[in-house]
């Protein structure tokens, strides 16, 4: 699934397309992922330009109009593909054109994604009860919100509803780097796990961001690059293992990540 570094890297690709293009078309090849009726995104999206492109966590938000925002959510294998005048890619469920005849797609081959309608962006970050995206965060509102939580480590890293944009993939790779076993308890960390583990958060993140989310790209010490069971951790002589956290499969290794207790 796409997590915030990869987001942002389509963000920029919109940035760099469509902003400032005028609608005057919006296509539907199905309807399975609107969560609202056809009819109230073309009402809301033909004529308008988008004048503003965000993102926050998972999502991306294209402004169009003063009260109209559609917001993609990209499950397991969503992505926006900006082309000339040809035919739509395969497994494209929603079309933006545009008056120079480009066209914007949201294709999503799993159907997992979601594509919504807001009137802001403090509407829908309120309706879907988002936390604040990873990236804005600072050591304050970290330390204030581990200090809140009872539950499972790798469970916090990954609750939308608290640090918005990580998924399962950076958050084992979060935790490799800073040796804290994914099991671990956030209500066991000291002031070093924690000031180690949000600098890591955010070293991981701009990291993946700068590399593109190339994983062959990631520094050899990165857990990224052996993810997969039984394969020689990179900084010790151990082996990686795989296990289930809150449903997740969750990568890891026993040598050089402990459990807090």
């Amino acid at each position: 699934m796409p997590e915030l570094p990869e987001i942002e890297l389509l963000k920029k690709y919109v940035d760099a397309t469509a902003l400032n293009k005028k609608i005057v078309k919006v296509d539907f090849t199905s309807t399975s992922l609107l969560q609202s009726p056809k009819e109230n995104f073309i009402q809301a999206l033909k004529g308008k330009k988008i004048e503003k492109i965000e993102r926050l966590g998972k999502y991306i938000f294209l402004k169009a109009g003063k009260n109209s925002w559609v917001v993609f959510h990209f499950g397991m294998t969503g992505k926006l593909e900006y082309y000339q005048s040809q035919e739509a890619p395969e497994y494209t469920h929603m079309t933006l054109s545009f008056e120079d005849n480009t066209h914007l797609s949201f294709v999503c081959r799993r159907k997992l994604g979601k594509i919504y309608l807001a009137g802001s962006l403090e509407e829908f970050i309120k309706d879907q009860d988002l936390g604040k995206d990873a990236l804005d965060f600072t050591w304050n509102d970290f330390n204030e919100l581990l200090q809140e939580k009872k539950g499972g480590l790798k469970a916090t890293l990954t609750d939308q509803h608290s640090i918005a944009g990580i998924g399962n993939v950076y958050s084992d790779e979060i935790l490799y780097q800073v040796g804290i076993h994914p099991k671990s308890k956030a209500e066991k960390l000291t002031e070093k796990d924690k000031k180690n583990l949000f600098e890591k958060m955010k070293e991981v993140l701009e990291l993946a961001i700068e590399i593109g989310g190339k994983r062959s790209e990631f520094p050899s010490n990165y857990l990224i690059r052996h993810r997969k069971e039984g394969e020689d951790c990179p900084n010790c002589k151990g082996k990686v293992e795989k296990t289930s956290v809150s449903g997740r499969s969750t990568y890891f290794c026993p040598s050089c990540q402990k459990v807090k207790k």
